[in-house]
């Protein structure tokens, strides 16, 4: 079998930073499901995503798209509520760690003068 080197991806994307911004992408969709273009053949997916890009068989713009629309989510506020409601997280620990992580910054929020008078201190 034949190696995907970057050169091989570069007419694809612009530079090697989005390569890997673009291949963790479609690493994503792959495991959330989304069908291969191209022959698995025992790869990993990181190996199948690079070579989808160097392929040309898949829709690079798209891809640019959802990788920038993953990172403009954000978490919802209930109407009439100050607090950020848990995820939906299958785990019961990290749901725990999560409610107490918000209970945390909800009960101990940091006042603007303690941080003046914390600032006062480090300089001394």
């Amino acid at each position: 079998m034949a190696r995907t080197t970057n050169s091989d991806t570069l007419p694809y994307v612009e530079s090697r930073y989005e390569l890997g911004m673009l291949a963790s992408q479609r690493v994503r969709d792959l495991n959330g499901g989304a069908e291969p273009v191209v022959e698995r053949d025992g790869d990993k997916l990181t190996v199948v995503a690079l070579r989808e890009i160097a392929t040309g068989k898949l829709d690079v713009d798209n891809l640019r798209h959802e990788f920038v629309q993953s990172y403009k989510e954000t978490p919802a506020v209930s109407d009439g509520e100050d607090s950020l409601e848990i995820a939906n997280v299958e785990d019961p620990q990290t749901r725990e760690i999560d409610a107490e992580l918000e209970n945390t910054l909800i009960e101990d929020p940091i006042e603007p003068d303690e941080t003046e008078e914390t600032a006062d201190l480090s300089a001394e």
